[in-house]
């Protein structure tokens, strides 16, 4: 097979007209020669790391989508489905994914649970971790988010990270607004990227001292706008990446998205595709091709070096999308699950107190960060509720491992007017989490998903919707156009509910995600990621 056009040398900071030939699913030759296509050929995009779980996909689904935008691999961390259902999660992303041609780049989960302070279906400790490492199809070890357990040599810890360079595997880091002595120490120990940086400074430190940024956008959380513009000077240790994306996101665009509003910030178109498409290979030694002789013929062609329309893409020399048309088939996989709490009662969502002030999550739209603040309650008959009023609502988490008494916490910035919503996704350990106007919305939303073992619903005063995700109560066993259109409908319901945010299940899932400061709600209470410690309710 020959491909013509204009070829993007990227390594060299080349565009040439030429040919190139694909033999075998290897590039056999390139040759610089005139031809009469104005298209741009390039290696594909990488995106250098995403829970594949958040698109609410499986793997093989997935991989239908990102081809049409030019996504050729991922760097992949499972800790979402590993928090539900241990190294059997694990084993079924990287199965399912080898059902595909697609190439998927698993990590070894480094935090399952992601804190002893929440309630997972599973725990990978360090013995799970020697033997993920020892797997070929595991190619590093993925987010260490607990950063605390790093910085005061926390002997699990340590060993995890230990097993990882005796298998010569990259460690990602995870470590939000981490900076000075502490970063350094954290670095120190090994950990060589992070994709959690919220400010140019941080990201700035972040690379002087030695660590690859990625650079995230997903569908809640959004960095490129803060991070961008370290890019024209330290490309060469940056990298993109979604981290988290919905599949109405996903469906609209994906690497290819960030790499058009790169060069409209004129940036250098060069530098943009090193990010995208040359360092995660480099970095974590994948088996993907940068469009050299010999390489695998992992090849995009887009329609300009300004759009990054994708018109066609290849994986291993095999075409597997043309024209905005996936050629990638679905497959059948068993469908599985961990969910075991059962239907609670209206009672289970009171919260008798006499206080007069509370500690309530401010949530920040387009960020995981969240604010304490301090509010005034709302009593009815001596329970404190939603006020909607002021925009202080209740939010609960549901341990949905076992039967327990659901926490109770208060939220601003979600904006419901009426009803409730909910969702089986709550980073990390994937209880069900809620917010609502008042205790008989949020029984209800609970109670829905309990009914379909996982999903996100919406509750008004005379509907309700729901998209189930049997797949271990995070993923749905339906398509991306399937799936991506009830989200949207799902999504449209909770804003005509009041709410202003602009992902706001996406939002919802985040705010149990301990790890990330300040204030979350686990199963088990109030929490404060600054302190890593739980806190009071009541001031």
């Amino acid at each position: 097979m020959k491909l013509k056009g204009n070829i993007v040398d990227i390594q060299n900071r080349k565009i040439f007209k030429g040919e190139i030939t694909i033999e075998n699913g290897k590039i056999k030759s390139i040759e610089e020669k005139d031809c009469d296509s104005d298209y741009y050929i390039l290696p594909g995009f990488v995106d250098a790391h995403i829970h594949i779980e958040s698109s609410m996909l499986v793997p093989s689904e997935f991989a239908k989508v990102a081809v049409k935008h030019g996504t050729v691999a991922t760097v992949s961390d499972p800790h979402e489905i590993a928090n539900v259902l241990g190294v059997k999660g694990v084993e079924f992303m990287i199965e399912n994914g080898k059902q595909t041609p697609f190439k998927f780049n698993f990590g070894a989960p480094s935090c399952v649970p992601a804190t002893n302070f929440e309630s997972a279906g599973a725990v990978i400790d360090a013995d799970d971790i020697k033997a993920l490492m020892a797997n070929p199809d595991i190619k590093y070890l993925a987010e260490m988010m607990n950063y605390p357990g790093v910085i005061y040599d926390d002997a699990e810890v340590l060993k995890k990270i230990e097993w990882a360079k005796y298998y010569n595997k990259p460690i990602d880091g995870h470590a939000p607004g981490l900076r000075g002595d502490d970063l350094t120490k954290y670095i120190s120990a090994g950990i060589s990227t992070d994709h959690e940086c919220f400010t140019y400074e941080e990201g700035l430190e972040k690379l002087q001292k030695g660590m690859k940024v990625i650079v995230r956008e997903g569908s809640a959380a959004k960095n490129f706008e803060v991070l961008i513009d370290l890019l024209d000077e330290h490309y060469e240790n940056m990298m993109f990446c979604s981290d988290d994306k919905h599949p109405d996101d996903l469906l609209l665009g994906h690497i290819n998205q960030l790499c058009a509003r790169a060069v409209a910030k004129g940036i250098d178109v060069f530098k943009v595709l090193q990010v995208a498409c040359v360092n995660p290979v480099k970095h974590y030694n994948l088996d993907v091709g940068l469009l050299q002789e010999n390489d695998a013929a992992d090849i995009i062609v887009v329609n300009n070096l300004k759009d990054f329309t994708v018109l066609y893409t290849y994986i291993d020399g095999e075409l597997v999308s043309g024209q905005g048309h996936s050629l990638i088939e679905s497959v059948d996989f068993e469908v599985v699950n961990n969910f075991k709490t059962t239907n609670k009662d209206i009672l289970d969502f009171r919260l008798q107190s006499d206080t007069v002030k509370i500690r309530v999550i401010e949530c920040l739209d387009g960020e995981l960060i969240t604010n304490q603040i301090i509010e005034n309650s709302t009593k009815d008959n001596g329970n404190l509720v939603s006020n909607t009023e002021t925009d202080v609502l209740k939010m609960v988490v549901v341990n949905r491992y076992k039967n327990d008494k659901p926490a109770i916490a208060f939220i601003k910035n979600f904006g419901l007017k009426e009803g409730a919503i909910a969702s089986s996704v709550g980073h990390d350990s994937h209880n069900i989490i809620a917010v609502g106007v008042s205790d008989e919305a949020i029984y209800k939303a609970v109670n829905l998903l309990i009914e379909n073992k996982g999903g996100i619903c919406a509750i008004s005063d005379t509907e309700q919707k729901v998209v189930a995700l049997p797949v271990a109560g995070i993923m749905s066993d339906q398509n991306a156009e399937t799936i991506g259109k009830q989200y949207s409908e799902l999504d449209k319901m909770a804003k005509q509910l009041g709410s202003k945010l602009h992902a706001p299940y996406m939002s919802l899932s985040f705010m149990a995600l301990l790890v990330i400061p300040d204030l979350k709600l686990s199963d088990k209470g109030l929490f404060s990621g600054k302190d890593f410690k739980f806190t009071s309710l009541e001031v």
